[in-house]
């Protein structure tokens, strides 16, 4: 799996080169960054991406894959430790931002899905429509906001311990709800050679409420490659009493622009 992933993400980052020869239209960006220890602790953690803008006329549009494994040394109920698959999530996601008259104002169209293997829902699709805004626009930053409607269609995990009103197991349930989302996006160029990032998104349902956020912080390395510390938060209000609410990561990764 590790080796599978792997692949994926450098294959996908081969094949972007494509999307690059139109400079004034794509802005693409790989991720990549592999943790790999050995002796007391053993521990592999891969994680990646890739990033496309597609700026036209009247659309900006931007393309997001993700991908995250994770596996350690886990002491078995004999007390012999093991190898196993301790994470693995992927997500994928699709935005048409409409641009509008009124500067940096847009109609957008979202759609995103993720496949989390240990996280409180198996599986989550969501389709969104609304409006965005910049509240904030200065030459070394930028605050975006957006809300609106959507729907959000989810699994839960088939080892969920969750049950509905009448008392019936919810493991491997599939079910959908009226969702409100709302984001904020922000951008500081602090210098030339340096970026700070914070974005905070909201699905808020009746089932649930998933928080997002990722504080990132870029250092450029050299003319198309960057160094990425980002710390991202995850929580779902309701999740079953064997999961936590809130999943944390700290990354470090290193983002090449095409």
């Amino acid at each position: 799996m590790k080796l599978k992933l792997l692949s994926i993400l450098v294959a996908v980052s081969a094949t972007t080169n494509a999307f690059a020869e139109d400079a004034r239209t794509w802005e693409v960006t790989s991720e990549l960054g592999a943790i790999i220890t050995s002796g007391n602790t053993e521990t592999t953690t891969l994680k990646g991406g890739i990033k496309a803008l597609h700026n036209l006329e009247s659309w900006n549009n931007e393309y997001k894959i993700n991908g995250l494994y994770k596996e350690d040394n886990v002491e078995n109920e004999a007390g012999i430790k093991e190898k196993q698959r301790t994470n693995e999530k992927y997500s994928l996601s699709a935005q048409g931002n409409y641009k509008l008259n009124e500067d940096h104002a847009h109609l957008y169209i979202y759609g995103s899905h993720v496949s989390d293997y240990f996280g409180a829902y198996r599986s989550e699709s969501v389709i969104s429509a609304g409006y965005g805004q910049r509240l904030l626009d200065r030459s070394d930053m930028w605050l975006n906001a957006e809300i609106g409607p959507g729907y959000k269609y989810f699994q839960y995990p088939d080892t969920s311990s969750e049950v509905d009103e009448n008392g019936n197991s919810l493991a491997g349930e599939r079910e959908g709800e009226v969702i409100a989302l709302g984001k904020l996006d922000y951008n500081w160029q602090i210098s030339d050679n340096a970026k700070f990032t914070q974005l905070v998104a909201v699905e808020y349902g009746d089932t649930n409420t998933k928080t997002r956020s990722e504080t990132a912080l870029l250092a450029k390395i050299n003319g198309s490659l960057q160094m990425k510390v980002a710390y991202n938060i995850t929580n779902n209000s309701d999740v079953a009493d064997d999961k936590e609410s809130t999943d944390t990561e700290t990354s470090l990764t290193l983002v090449y622009s095409f």
